[in-house]
């Protein structure tokens, strides 16, 4: 189709969708309950860590809205959409952005979760990230002003960036990303301290590395490296099994290793080989994936001061699946993996999947990655409104070069227009949604307290 074709399609979707129509959010009477929603996901995963789950999103509306993708999905399947789709990031909210090592070494400003990703319709990754900078900015204490700034500043970044890459040649958007150094310099007019504090965060990122894991995760003990047990956030092999032989239930792993290793690039698979297991581990992560079951595995390579260490994440169906249709891949970890990819920038050299059988003999999916390689991510509650909005650009520049990539640019440009409506709109939906997320966040606790959720600190 010509680009002048792809132009009339997309100002064609406005007479169908109107850019106003984005700004609406009313409960539907037949609304799913938000915490049946969240009992319905907790019945599959681990039962000891599902307390942790409701514990942490209990904390504040914010860490509510963190760890409820699921609800927002369901919310999102009744709001208007131009018909324009994208792989969609599935939970783009502002802490799912953060820096990372890319493989030529350099520090890159990215989405790294990719838990929900599936082809979608763009505007539910937009709302999402939309209304988590409002829910923030309120958590932060921002006068109703300065909040309806961030999110206008997110919105409109993205439109503009959008219309950007409408322009751009394809090879051109491929290989678009954000380097740590343009962050600075959008940082500069927030003054030193905003500078000092970032400055700071990327020289705790650049540290993150598998020798810093190696120290921080692992002892020796009687010669061999073992992961040191911080139940029931960190809980080594050897506890898991509970008497069982080792030595079978590490044969069992380097099988899986093995078909890990097959979904590398053949350069990358050569370097895995290079190194030997030691150790594995159960993981609580994050908020919303607490009690889905994270291991991370720490391998050696040249001796004991060479490790590796890798994390691999259970993926189940992504939350959008009822709403947007099923994955084309069978293997969840996967279809993260292939999202993930198709992006971002720049992926782990290890990012990778595999089937897996558990201690309970069931078999589940996974994707690979390590677990620290230069990670970084921004303190949402140190964020002034200045320095708030600062990052809204950056994330709203990411999330349409994201879409960029797989969607069509041109169409999507010309449906959101130079002029201002969609971000207003988007505004708008963000104040309303932060209501409801709120009303939610308050029936958790209140769930907690009478008694039918249990809830831990960890």
């Amino acid at each position: 189709m010509k680009a002048s074709e792809r132009v009339a399609a997309g100002k064609a979707a406005r007479s169908k969708v109107s850019r106003s129509s984005h700004g609406e959010w009313e409960p539907s009477p037949q609304r799913d309950d938000p915490l049946g929603i969240l009992e319905s996901q907790s019945s599959s995963r681990v039962q000891e860590l599902v307390p942790i789950r409701y514990g942490r999103m209990a904390v504040s509306p914010f860490t509510f809205y963190r760890g409820a993708a699921a609800v927002m999905a369901a919310d999102l399947s009744h709001t208007p959409v131009s018909g324009l789709r994208v792989q969609v990031c599935g939970d783009a909210h502002l802490s799912n952005f953060g820096i990372f090592a890319a493989p030529d070494r350099s520090l890159v400003f990215d989405l790294n979760d990719f838990d929900e990703s599936l082809p979608g319709p763009w505007e539910w990754d937009v709302k999402r990230l939309a209304a988590s900078f409002e829910i923030a900015a309120r958590e932060n204490g921002f006068k109703r002003k300065e909040r309806r700034a961030v999110v206008i500043t997110a919105a409109r970044m993205y439109r503009e960036a959008m219309r950007e890459f409408a322009r751009l040649r394809n090879l051109e958007v491929w290989y678009a990303r954000l380097d740590v150094e343009v962050v600075m310099r959008e940082l500069q007019a927030e003054g030193r301290k905003a500078v000092k504090r970032v400055e700071k965060g990327l020289a705790k990122a650049r540290a993150k590395d598998s020798l810093r894991a190696l120290g921080r995760l692992s002892r020796q003990v009687d010669g061999e490296l073992r992961i040191v047990s911080k139940p029931p956030l960190v809980v080594p092999l050897d506890e898991l099994l509970e008497g069982k032989e080792r030595s079978g239930v590490e044969a069992t792993l380097l099988d899986v290793l093995a078909s890990y290793r097959s979904t590398l690039q053949g350069d990358r698979q050569q370097l895995l080989n290079t190194y030997r297991f030691r150790d594995l581990a159960r993981k609580v992560v994050g908020v919303g994936s607490v009690g889905t079951r994270a291991w991370i595995v720490l391998l050696t390579g040249r001796d004991d001061d060479d490790p590796m260490v890798l994390q691999a994440k259970e993926a189940e169906a992504s939350v959008l699946e009822p709403y947007a249709g099923k994955s084309r891949f069978r293997n969840h970890g996967r279809r993260v993996v292939e999202g993930q990819r198709l992006m971002q920038a720049a992926s782990d050299s290890f990012l990778g999947w595999c089937p897996a059988v558990g201690v309970d003999g069931r078999e589940r999916d996974f994707y690979v990655r390590q677990l620290w390689d230069g990670k970084g991510s921004t303190e949402v509650d140190e964020m002034t409104p200045r320095g708030m909005e600062v990052y809204a650009r950056v994330c709203g520049w990411t999330l349409a070069r994201a879409h960029a990539r797989s969607g069509d640019s041109v169409a999507i440009g010309a449906y959101l227009g130079s002029g201002g409506a969609f971000d207003e709109s988007i505004a708008e939906f963000s104040t309303l949604y932060a209501d409801q997320n709120e009303r939610d966040h308050a029936a958790l606790v209140e769930a907690i307290d009478s008694g039918r959720l249990k809830a831990e600190d960890a």
